[in-house]
């Protein structure tokens, strides 16, 4: 993974937060009929956050694994990157299991938000994001 692949990751994964505060702001009930599945997929809400979802799923594997390529000393930073590893793996599982419910309400996502787990990636990045400027 290049730098700018890992940049380019990283801003994905801040796009994909800042989305779903304004998806989780709508109030949708996230009924099935507002799948990924309509001819207007793109356009659905519904549709949309499944596409956030997927690209943020993507942009978590092996995020750890690109910071390691791509910090200069990162021996010296493997416990931090290690915790950024466990962190996004976390975040990630919890990516995955609101892709897979059958709608994608706007209380789902504000809970997906909320989450220890997506903030600590959050904040995690923050931190580590300097080390590939």
């Amino acid at each position: 993974m290049t730098r700018l692949d890992l940049k380019a990751r990283i801003d994905l994964i801040e796009g994909a937060y800042e989305f779903f505060l304004a998806y989780a702001a709508q109030g949708l009930s996230g009924s099935a009929s507002a799948s990924a599945d309509s001819p207007d997929g793109a356009r659905n809400p519904d549709g949309q956050a499944r596409d956030y979802l997927r690209r943020c799923d993507e942009a978590l594997t092996g995020l750890a694994d690109g910071f390691r390529a791509q910090v200069s000393d990162a021996a010296s930073h493997e416990d931090a990157i290690a915790v950024l590893e466990r962190d996004a793996a976390a975040a990630q599982a919890f990516v995955r299991l609101a892709l897979a419910q059958p709608a994608i309400s706007s209380q789902l996502i504000d809970n997906l938000n909320a989450s220890i787990h997506v903030r600590a990636l959050l904040t995690d990045l923050f931190l580590l994001g300097d080390l590939v400027e």
